[in-house]
């Protein structure tokens, strides 16, 4: 299967990073990465956002693809997987920060997640560290 963003020849930053993740969940499934830790596709199939299997699937098989995450047999159950970001998916950490103040600006919903905008706002630095280096902020 050829990479999404092999569509967009056009040589713009834009176009390219949005055939990585600009689909509607590519994004989410890195911030469940990056921000909650999760790590197998039984926790991203059982976030927040109510992904369907085919979807979580290709999905984690476009950002493998792309060199965003990596796939690895889990030491714990050889049947199952563990993914994890990869230097290039760590280094989403400031377009998260970015999205996550965006958002807060402009979001109103009471149910908005503002434990991940407080970390932001107080240390936003720190914050992306956090994500760079693989920890969970």
């Amino acid at each position: 299967m050829k990479a999404k963003n092999a569509n967009y020849n056009s040589g713009c930053p834009i176009a390219y990073a949005l055939g990585i993740f600009g689909d509607q969940w590519s994004l989410l499934i890195v911030r469940d990465m990056a921000v909650k830790g999760v790590n197998t596709y039984s926790e991203l199939l059982n976030g927040w956002e109510g992904i369907s299997t085919n979807i979580l699937a290709q999905r984690l098989k476009h950002l493998e693809e792309t060199g965003i995450v990596t796939k690895k047999r889990d030491p714990e159950n050889w049947r199952s997987f563990v993914y994890e970001l990869t230097q290039k998916g760590r280094d989403l950490a400031p377009v998260i920060a970015e999205i996550v103040l965006w958002s807060g600006k402009y979001n109103t919903a009471d149910h908005a997640m503002t434990g991940t905008l407080d970390k932001v706002r107080m240390d936003r630095k720190q914050f992306e560290d956090s994500i760079r280096k693989g920890d969970v902020p």
